[in-house]
């Protein structure tokens, strides 16, 4: 059995691991991944059956006296799944993840391209018509359609998030059809839930998770297109600048989950308001040391800055997103 376990992949293993933690202590670990990881490793949990004791021992190595007494995994591996994730995300937070994992096995359609790479998604859709393209970029999650965007030719990305943006919604009949065209390219079946897609908001997430030289080339196109729409979006981007309006408690969380070479970085251009803030919610002396590397830190490049900041942005967010901490107001004119 040591050979099958050889032909697991590493999500398969991290699965098999999961599995055999039970749901509290499985749950305790999906709260510390991405949610794109925790959609892959719930797939492959729903997936995984007929396990054995030899090939769990080759798995686990050291945990695998813990897991003797099972000999497979796989029966109720659906209710073990939905378990463990309404506890690490709750349940209003888990249900769009729940829906994927335990549909994904059999759907051939519009939720089979949340199963695949950016890239590969960029690939099949480029040709297609760009209406077409915004209805799959506000259908997946802002996160995937980010990295769709990374992947399609730079003519193409800011008349798409203008699309995306003024979609408002469509008609179960076109989102079948769709579905159905995506069926046909993979050769199956599958059947669609009716969606609210598209809108401002929709797009403004969707701006948030791109490079910011990508967001701002983006973000000059749709303003060129459509002013009003433009103010409309940046309106819900969320930018550095932005943090300001997080209280205390949650800008102690936020740098307690930051490393400090990207908030050297990133506040490098900041206004002092944002950097005493920081400054107050750190300890006396972590501070003082933060202060001392800001002004030895020679010139950094503006991308360097740029990009430090989206990463704590995403950290922020995905803290937001657990209840951990509040962003306040969103908003703001100024890029990150």
């Amino acid at each position: 059995m040591a050979d099958a376990a050889a032909a697991r992949n590493g999500i398969e293993r991290a699965a098999i691991l999961l599995l055999s933690l039970g749901e509290k202590d499985a749950a305790e670990v999906l709260r510390h991944l991405t949610a794109k990881d925790v959609q892959r490793l719930g797939a492959a949990m729903a997936n995984v059956a007929n396990v054995s004791r030899a090939e769990v021992a080759e798995v686990l190595g050291q945990f695998s006296t813990q897991v003797e007494g099972q000999t497979s995994f796989g029966l109720r591996s659906d209710e073990f799944v939905r378990n463990t994730l309404i506890d690490a995300l709750g349940e209003e937070r888990a249900t769009g993840v729940l829906d994927r994992i335990l549909t994904a096995r059999t759907s051939k359609g519009l939720e089979a391209l949340k199963w695949m790479e950016g890239r590969a998604i960029a690939d099949m859709v480029r040709a297609e018509h760009p209406q077409i393209v915004a209805i799959i970029l506000a259908y997946l999650d802002s996160e995937q359609s980010a990295e769709v965007i990374r992947h399609l030719p730079e003519s193409l990305r800011g008349e798409l998030l203008l699309r995306v943006a003024t979609l408002d919604g469509i008609q179960p009949a076109a989102l079948q059809e769709l579905d159905q065209i995506m069926e046909r390219q993979f050769s199956g079946t599958n059947t669609t839930r009716n969606s609210v897609l598209g809108g401002p908001k929709v797009a403004a997430d969707i701006v948030n998770l791109l490079e910011p030289r990508i967001e701002s080339a983006v973000m000059a196109e749709i303003n060129q297109a459509d002013e009003a729409l433009g103010a409309r979006i940046q309106d819900l981007v969320f930018v550095f600048d932005n943090l300001a309006a997080v209280d205390d408690r949650g800008m102690q969380e936020l740098l307690r989950q930051v490393p400090s070479d990207k908030l050297l970085l990133a506040l490098k251009a900041v206004d002092e308001g944002l950097k005493e803030k920081i400054f107050k919610n750190m300890s006396q002396r972590a501070a003082e040391m933060l202060k001392d590397d800001l002004e030895s830190k020679g010139p950094v490049k503006l991308s360097e800055v740029e990009a430090a900041q989206k990463e704590i942005i995403v950290v922020a967010r995905k803290l937001a997103e657990e209840g951990t901490i509040n962003l306040g107001s969103r908003g703001g004119d100024a890029y990150v």
